[in-house]
């Protein structure tokens, strides 16, 4: 097997991405390079100036593979898909990225809809407005359109007509195209008014609140009034989030960013239909912007469901355009325009875009810093203070739950960079063990997590660097039996919840840390979160037999309609407390049936 000096002189002189492995095999980052010998071997060059996350990184790498692509497009590409796949720990860029909420009407419909949507869709005569933050929500301006513009929100696909019409109706607040009390031409011209309302003309809709809102308090309908008042205060609210910059529709996103020191932010200014409609900003803690970390931001930004603008405007620093305007052509099918801003207004909105990456980097450092202090760098200290074998940057933690030996459940909760990754979560049921015995229970668990390694679960298929036991030397020592039976070589510790004692495989003295100290608070929410799962597990587990042994007595249920009626239900309360028709809803429950098990809760009562 080659030493990592010798791989390093293998490598060819063409795109790619490399993933760079620790000790354990596992992946800990991912990377692209317009020339791979060239990117990979700057790691270990001495001449580079690093910051401490490089430094970190490379002392870390005891491996790494490589793939060579036909072009720089395409390793951006597949480096995206493998950290998406892989998520590793030097490697996560937006952490508090999501989707935003967007307005949707599809016009392709003879009665379109208006509905909230985060999925965003590029199909023709489908339009989206938004996105909504910075205090005004999606569902506040669905509110205000309501009640100026009766347009439908039901999923009624309208291939017949319908016998009467819904509530909405009566309020005011549909125009009942579902009994065709309107025609198409006038449904579409009220489309037409909330599309101009959704662009940013506000005015009409005011006029229109106000006057519903006087005929309603003329009527003395002030509840109705009230609520009408609140809508023109949110109104008003979006008035002022609006500021027109351009005389002309322009749809522009301008991309400012601030370094300070390893740190650094990047702040989108979002403007649609000519009028800037608020900001985003990430901070990205312990990251130099070069040409590759810019690139990766856009990629995994605009993969997030955006509604793509018809261009972005970038600092002249930046030259990877044609890349960029690849990725919208091939993945979007939509050509958008990078620009670098050089003069005029362009430059003006970059300097605005910068200055607001500034504010918000400088405000929120110390949080950001307070929180590297009890996620990653707590881990870092773990290592230190227990003289772990490595960084315990994933912690699995496991507890068991019981009533008296019955219902026996464990969890298996994950924390990755300090962080609870509840999608890794797993839960096991207990399928060796008689009785009440926790030290055999947690040896079977572990014995069957380990052996899960070589699997296809996203999950089990990770190594951990650390597995945590809520107890103490008696669980931990049912646990390590487990791990050696099989060869493996994990760090593994418990900890007591007493005087939260932490104990060490072959250490017959616990260690303490001081209550502050936040490598113990880390362990603390790993073990109360293991604590937290397998009671929430267990609790469920024997809700669902006590429910299906219940409806198990009734003639004609049996157990498949039982767990059915469980799953819809998942509370006998639930149920007594259930329509006939929302029983028959259940697949294999008919209206005869559903009335047995009215009757026989009513009995039982």
């Amino acid at each position: 097997m080659l030493s990592l000096k010798e791989k390093l002189k293998t490598l060819p002189q063409s795109s790619g991405v490399y993933l760079m492995k620790d000790k354990n095999n596992n992946i800990i980052y991912v990377g692209k390079a317009k020339i791979l010998k060239r990117r990979v071997n700057q790691y270990f060059d001495n001449s580079h100036n690093k910051n401490l996350k490089t430094q970190l990184l490379v002392s870390n790498i005891c491996d790494f593979e490589y793939i060579v692509t036909n072009s720089e497009y395409d390793a951006l590409m597949l480096e995206n898909n493998l950290i998406k796949k892989y998520q590793p720990h030097y490697n996560i860029l937006l952490k508090d990225d999501k989707n935003f909420a967007y307005l949707k009407i599809n016009l392709n419909n003879d009665f379109p809809k208006i509905e909230i949507t985060r999925k965003v869709e590029f199909k023709k005569n489908v339009k989206y407005f938004g996105p909504y933050f910075n205090g005004i929500s999606a569902k506040s301006v669905l509110d205000i359109i309501k009640f100026a513009y009766p347009l439908r929100t039901c999923n009624l696909k309208l291939n017949k007509c319908e016998k009467r019409e819904c509530l909405k109706y009566a309020l005011g607040e549909c125009s009942a195209p579902c009994t065709k009390r309107i025609s198409k031409q006038d449904y579409k011209k009220i489309v037409d008014d909330a599309i101009k309302f959704l662009n940013g003309d506000t005015k009409n809709v005011e006029e229109i609140l106000k006057e519903k809102m006087m005929k309603s308090a003329d009527a003395e309908n002030f509840e109705r009034a009230i609520v009408l008042k609140g809508q023109i205060e949110t109104l008003q609210k979006l008035k002022n989030k609006y500021t027109t910059q351009f005389t002309i529709k322009l749809n522009i996103d301008i991309v400012g960013t601030y370094l300070l020191n390893d740190n650094a932010c990047v702040t989108v200014l979002i403007i649609r239909n000519g009028k800037m409609i608020g900001s985003e900003s990430f901070n990205l803690v312990g990251k130099l912007l070069d040409e590759n970390y810019i690139l990766d931001f856009f990629v995994q930004y605009y993969s997030n469901n955006k509604l793509l603008p018809s261009s972005i405007i970038v600092d002249k620093s930046f030259k990877s355009n044609e890349i960029l305007e690849e990725f919208f052509i091939k993945n979007f099918n939509k050509r958008v325009v990078v620009e670098n801003a050089e003069r005029g207004t362009k430059k003006l909105l970059l300097n605005q875009a910068n200055n607001n990456a500034k504010e918000y980097l400088e405000k929120s450092l110390n949080q950001y810093n307070l929180k590297e202090e009890r996620t990653i760098k707590a881990c870092e200290n773990l290592q230190k203070k227990l003289g772990l074998k490595s960084v315990p940057y994933r912690i699995e933690g496991f507890d068991i739950s019981n009533i008296s030996g019955t219902n026996k459940v464990a969890s298996m909760v994950v924390f990755v960079n300090g962080e609870a990754s509840k999608s890794q979560y797993r839960k096991f049921k207990i399928k060796s063990v008689e009785g009440q015995d926790d030290f055999a229970c947690m040896n079977e668990v572990i014995e069957r997590r380990i052996k899960e390694l070589c699997g296809s679960d996203e999950s089990f298929s990770k190594t951990p660097n650390l597995i945590l036991i809520d107890g103490g030397k008696g669980q931990l020592s049912s646990a390590c039996e487990a791990l050696r039976k099989l060869n493996s070589d994990i760090e593994i510790i418990s900890l007591a919840k007493k005087n939260e004692e932490i104990y060490l495989e072959n250490e017959s003295q616990p260690v303490l840390l001081n209550k502050s100290d936040y490598s113990l608070q880390l362990l603390q929410r790993v073990r109360d979160e293991s604590h937290r799962f397998a009671i929430s597990f267990h609790r469920n587990l024997r809700n669902k037999n006590e429910l299906v042994s219940q409806l198990d007595k009734i003639d004609g249920v049996g157990k498949q309609k039982s767990k059915k009626l469980y799953n819809k239900f998942k509370t006998i309360d639930n149920i007594k407390n259930a329509t006939i028709q929302a029983l028959t809803t259940v697949e294999g429950i008919n209206e005869k049936l559903a009335i047995k098990i009215l009757n026989y809760f009513k009995k039982s009562d």
